[in-house]
Formats: structure tokens, sequence, C-alpha cells
């Protein structure tokens, strides 16, 4: 039950930290035009977006670690598992999707804050909330990862 909730509390936190990352980026002076953008970037969204990627990463590498092996190799050993284990194999999977699309998410926006100067070039909007709304969605996959990979251990 703590591990549950330490999890999403990762998880939720991180969600928020892309949030406020979102807002702090927008809060810099731009300019733009139709899909082209000039503007500084914004060393407090770039803080925030790299707390977001690394409390992603941390309650994905933890809900893996504590989650235990869930090695399931062909098909047929999927379909004659238990419905607990092919539940914690579809979260497992999920996790990992989710993951690749929020931290990239994260990565890019917080990567676009990263420039000892004005950038200019196509506009990245709404990557860090997009992120954002990954870490919530990575954190329901991962409890219901850990919650029926412990019970198929069982």
């Amino acid at each position: 039950m703590f591990l549950c909730l330490l999890i999403l509390i990762m998880d939720v936190a991180a969600g928020i930290l892309g949030f406020e990352a979102e807002i702090a980026q927008n809060k810099v002076k731009h300019l733009r035009l139709w899909i082209f953008e000039s503007r500084e970037p914004g060393h407090q969204a770039f803080m925030l977006g790299l707390g977001a990627a690394v409390l992603l990463g941390l309650a994905h590498a933890i809900t893996n670690l504590l989650g235990g092996c869930n090695c399931i190799s062909s098909q047929q050993e999927f379909e004659k598992a238990s419905s607990s284990r092919q539940l914690s194999t579809a979260c497992l999977i999920l996790t990992w999707v989710v993951l690749a699309i929020g931290l990239s998410m994260l990565v890019i926006g917080t990567m676009s804050n990263n420039r000892s100067d004005d950038s200019c070039g196509f506009s990245h909007h709404h990557f860090l909330s997009i992120g954002g709304i990954c870490c919530f969605v990575h954190g329901l996959f991962c409890i219901a990862y850990y919650v029926s990979a412990t019970a198929s251990m069982d």
C-alpha cells in the first residue's frame, strides 16, 4: 500500500511540475508569426521540466524493480496465463508506452528551454503539458501493474 501511494505521489508531482513548466514557459518573451516562433529560453521552465522528467523516470524504475519479473515469452504462454498475470503484462507494456511518450514530450519541452540564446523555429507548444498528462496516466498504469503483478505472484 505504501509503495502504491509513493508511486502515485511521484507521478502526480511529475504531472504538476510538467504543467508548471508549461506555465513558466509561456511567461517568457516570444514573438510568433504563423507556425514560426522566436523566444527566449526560460530557466524556470527548464528546471521544472527536468524535475518532472526525473520524477517520471524514478516512478517507473521503482514500479518495475519492485513489481517483480513478469516473463511471458510467447502468445501461447500469454493465453494460458491467469487473468491477473495477463493484466499485469498488459499494464507493464502500457507503462512503457506511456513512459516513452511522456518522457519524450518532457525532454523536448525541457530542451527547448535550455538554449543559451534566443531560439527561432517551429513553435513547440504544449509538449510540457502533454508530458504532464502522460505522468498522470503513467501513475494509473503503474498502480494497476504493481497491484496485478503482486496478486499474480501469490
